[in-house]
């Protein structure tokens, strides 16, 4: 599979990934569309995700190639492409990547300059880091799973986003390149062992302080930020949609107020006692028209209530289609370096031709079909 120059701040930045399933990947598209030279370690058969490889956009901006990490010279292979690498990811169990020969000492011989990105749910070491898991144990015991919801229902389980993508991929990258830094200054890399139970339990700092300061009740749907405000949450519509609503500063609620037509309610804002009876007012009156119908309602005002889209709805969305946001850029949006979505999801092993030639591994071709997709292009 052609693939284009990279662009962007990361451009001329190398990264291995040790193929496998959701943060890990994430984060390393994430250092591919800042312009990384991602390159994808596949295994024989693949990673037994549940979709169609063509589909997984998380492999966007990547080359692949496959490895069976597990016969004589699979080790060997991967060392060679650390060793011309700036980082390398990997989401094993602890312990695996060592066993299997490719753990931070042993690219380290090879590479001391390398970042060693290790992501796990339960991080390297603690009574649970060899337990198997999956974002919702992981975001259950830090707290946040137990604070999102109604209080008289069951925690909400936000998708896989908080923990996996949130608390892991994004907390990885981080420290990737915050690690990248320091190599380039000393000369020296290091291993960066990026838990999703850290950093979900990091994205609740401010929570934590409030808790602290009295500020935050220690259970569901009674806070400012949980649904436990009126003038914070959702609303169904007449249609069976719903309506988002974060009317938090005095200015916002009372735009809110004027255009739902209740101003009347203006003092219930401080006044918790009030606060049941102004969300059935709020409740009935959203109740009263389409999700659309409020749409244009609060088009175009600072009463901060927005439309709850499906995901196929999202992308149609006025501003969204406007910034390209689902089409044409990542994020965040660079002026200096900008970013780009260039290629599609890499295909497992067509891209073992171009990465041998580029990275001068040559070694990568060894028992491959000379004829075959991945060797096409190899000059």
């Amino acid at each position: 599979m052609a693939t284009t120059p990279g662009q962007g701040p990361l451009t001329g930045v190398r990264v291995v990934e040790l193929a496998g399933i959701g943060p890990g990947p994430f984060a390393a598209m994430l250092l591919a569309d800042l312009g990384a030279d991602v390159v994808r370690v596949d295994r024989p058969g693949g990673t037994g995700l549940a979709i169609n490889t063509r589909f997984d956009i998380t492999n966007r901006n990547k080359r692949s190639v496959v490895v069976d990490l597990k016969s004589p010279d699979g080790p060997a292979r991967v060392l060679d492409l650390a060793a011309r690498a700036d980082i390398l990811i990997e989401g094993y169990r602890p312990g695996v990547a060592e066993r299997l020969g490719v753990g931070p000492e042993a690219c380290h011989a090879r590479n001391p300059k390398l970042v060693y990105g290790r992501m796990t749910g339960w991080g390297q070491e603690g009574p649970l880091a060899h337990r198997a898991g999956h974002d919702i144990a992981y975001i259950a015991v830090t707290g946040t799973l137990g604070m999102i919801g109604g209080p008289d229902e069951p925690p909400a389980v936000p998708a896989n986003l908080v923990g996996d993508y949130a608390g892991g991929s994004l907390y990885l990258v981080v420290g990737i390149l915050a690690a990248l830094h320091h190599a380039r200054a000393t000369g020296t890399g290091q291993v960066v062992d990026a838990a999703i139970v850290d950093g979900t339990s990091h994205l609740s700092a401010m929570i934590h302080g409030m808790l602290a300061a009295g500020g935050w009740q220690d259970r569901r749907g009674a806070n400012l930020l949980d649904g436990g405000c009126p003038y914070y949450g959702t609303y169904e519509t007449a249609d069976g949609r719903y309506m988002a609503v974060g009317a938090l500063e005095p200015q916002f609620y009372d735009e809110f107020l004027r255009l739902l037509g209740i101003e009347d309610f203006a003092s219930a804002r401080k006044d918790i006692s009030r606060w049941g009876e102004l969300r059935e007012v709020v409740a009935a009156r959203f109740k009263s028209r389409t999700r659309d119908e409020w749409t244009a309602v609060f088009e175009g005002s600072d009463a901060c209530v927005a439309p709850v889209l499906s995901l196929r709805e999202a992308p149609q969305h006025p501003h969204l289609a406007a910034r390209g946001t689902f089409t044409d850029v990542s994020a965040p949006r660079f002026a200096a370096t900008p970013t780009a979505v260039r290629t599609g999801p890499a295909q497992p092993g067509a891209d073992t031709a171009g990465v041998a030639r580029d990275w001068d591994v040559p070694d990568l071709l060894k028992g491959l079909d000379t004829d075959g997709p991945a060797t096409k292009g190899l000059v």
